[in-house]
Order: C-alpha cells, then structure tokens, then sequence
C-alpha cells in the first residue's frame, strides 16, 4: 500500500518542452541498480547538471524558488521512449506527485498510476494558464479538478490514487471472488490441480 493522493495543494516546475523521453527524465548512466531509490540525484541529470557535475544556474529545477516542487507541468508526450520505471521513481523520490502534460507515453502514465503519481492530461492552453498561476496550485483528485479546471482519468486509475493501492491491493480486494473461482474451476476440472 502507498501513499494516497486525494487534494494536494504545491508549487508546480514548468518545464514546458515535448517529446521528454524516459532518458532525458533520468539518464542510464544514473541507474545504478533495481532499487526504488537512489535515482532523486539523477533526475533530468542531463540538464541539472554541467559536464564537471555542477548545478546549472539555467535549469529551473535549480532555482531556489522550485525548491519542494511537486507539480511537474509540461509539454506533449512526456515520458516517451523506453519503458524504464526508474523514469517514475525518480520523479517520486525528487518528490513530485503530480504530472501535467498535453500527452504521455502510455507505458510511462501506467507506471504513474502504479507508483502513486497521478498523470493529468490537458491542453496547451490549459497547461499555459497553470504556469501563470502565482504560487501553489491545488489539485483535487476527488472532484477531478486542478486549480478549477476538471480533467479525466479512469475510474480504476483514480481508486488506487486515492486509496494509495497498488496492483497487489487491488487483487486483494477481490480475493473472494478469486478463491470462489478457483474452487469452482478446480472442483469442475480435478485433472489440473497439483498435489
């Protein structure tokens, strides 16, 4: 079980570019390992850092005023490329909760949804009247909404948000009707169980 998202009220980093790969969001030579942690340093270590592995003054994750950050807004296709998970943990270990974009790549917004970030989907122009909002932003996930305007997500998508499940929670529970079935199946085919 992990950490529930219903309202969350942050500051939000404009990083407003499309096409943001897998890669670009945290650089092989960063990964270190399978673990979930670790990866914080290396998220956008390809612009957050100068050759000589020093801060760059130019990237807005730098910037005193992005400190805390945990709205990512951006721009179209985030997440694309390969379907590297560590891509997520490290925005998750950075702290970011939140993700807006005009589009995702499909495998990056269902490992969003597994690892408890909550992937919003707007418009260009919705996504502009964000950036200029002085201060935090308010995300509802209940009511669908961030910073008054309502967006979409899946009804299973957004009970594991809210309830902080993972794939495992959610089969549990349907564990009744999993054990139910089970019986029923192996008492009409008694060939299959193993012994």
């Amino acid at each position: 079980m992990g950490k529930s998202l219903t309202v969350l009220s942050a500051k939000a980093l404009p990083l407003l570019r499309d096409n943001i790969d897998t890669d670009a969001i945290i650089p092989s030579r960063e990964i270190k390992g399978v673990t979930k942690t670790g990866l914080a340093d290396g998220l956008f270590a390809g612009w957050r850092y100068t050759g000589a592995r020093e801060l760059n003054p130019d990237f807005l994750l730098n910037w005193p005023q992005f400190s805390g950050v945990q709205i990512l807004l951006s721009g179209a296709n985030f997440g694309c490329g390969s379907s590297r998970e560590q891509a997520v943990w490290a925005l998750v270990e950075y702290g970011f909760r939140v993700i807006v974009a005009e589009s995702f790549g499909e495998i990056f917004y269902n490992n969003c949804i597994v690892n408890g970030v909550l992937p919003i989907q707007l418009s260009k122009k919705k996504i502009a009247r964000l950036v200029k909002i002085d201060g935090d932003i308010k995300v509802d996930l209940v009511e669908q909404t961030i910073a008054g305007t309502e967006f979409n997500i899946s009804a299973p998508h957004k009970h594991m948000l809210v309830q902080g499940l993972d794939a495992i929670d959610i089969t549990m529970e349907s564990i009744s009707e999993i054990e139910l079935f089970e019986q029923n199946y192996f008492a009409n085919n008694p060939w299959i169980q193993l012994k």
